[in-house]
């Protein structure tokens, strides 16, 4: 009976850690990947002054900047935001880019969250931050598990995705189905 009690106590605790990951809220994950297209450095740093949230919010969407057909492909960047928290802090820039190839990325840069289990990068068309930004995991783009809770990192834009609609960059967690935080792109 007690070898019973401690079999399941035992496989109670293995499936909690498994599924709660409860280590990742001390690991830190560092990434520090370069801006693509341009060589490491090239892109200036990002300002220290950021805009506030409600400045971002105020504004109208930014028209998606595409370089003239005579002007020689560069990567451009299309549109930026700065994150703000939702059910955890987060800090840091998220910048779409179109590439000299026609691809575009979005990159996060002086990027910092805390780490947790399931962690996803989507592009969502979603504008509530109500109940933990759950809003945004309804209309969404993944583009991929995010790489590292802190540094510089790239994640590639699908062809065809509309960032009119899909601009609000957001770091989800699949698992517990909310939203650590979220920049609008403008």
């Amino acid at each position: 009976m007690a070898a019973a009690v401690v079999m399941s106590a035992l496989a109670a605790a293995a499936f909690l850690v498994f599924y709660f990951e409860p280590h990742k809220l001390v690991i830190d994950q560092r990434v520090d990947e370069a801006a693509p297209g341009l060589e490491a450095g090239a892109r200036p740093a990002p300002s220290s002054v950021a805009p506030t949230a409600e400045a971002e919010a105020a504004a109208p969407p930014a028209a998606i900047v595409q370089p003239a057909p005579d002007q020689p492909a560069v990567p451009t960047d299309l549109a930026t935001g700065s994150f703000r928290s939702l059910e955890h802090s987060t800090t840091g820039r998220a910048i779409a880019t179109a590439l000299a190839d026609g691809s575009r990325v979005l990159r996060l840069e002086g990027f910092e969250t805390s780490n947790g289990p399931d962690l996803r990068v989507y592009l969502s068309a979603g504008s509530s931050d109500a109940f933990f930004g759950r809003e945004y995991g309804q209309d969404f783009v993944e583009l991929g598990e995010l790489k590292g809770n802190i540094g510089n990192q790239n994640y590639v834009i699908p062809e065809g995705v509309d960032l009119a609609r899909y601009r609000n960059a957001v770091i989800w967690c699949k698992r517990f189905s909310v939203g650590f935080g979220v920049a609008t792109l403008q």
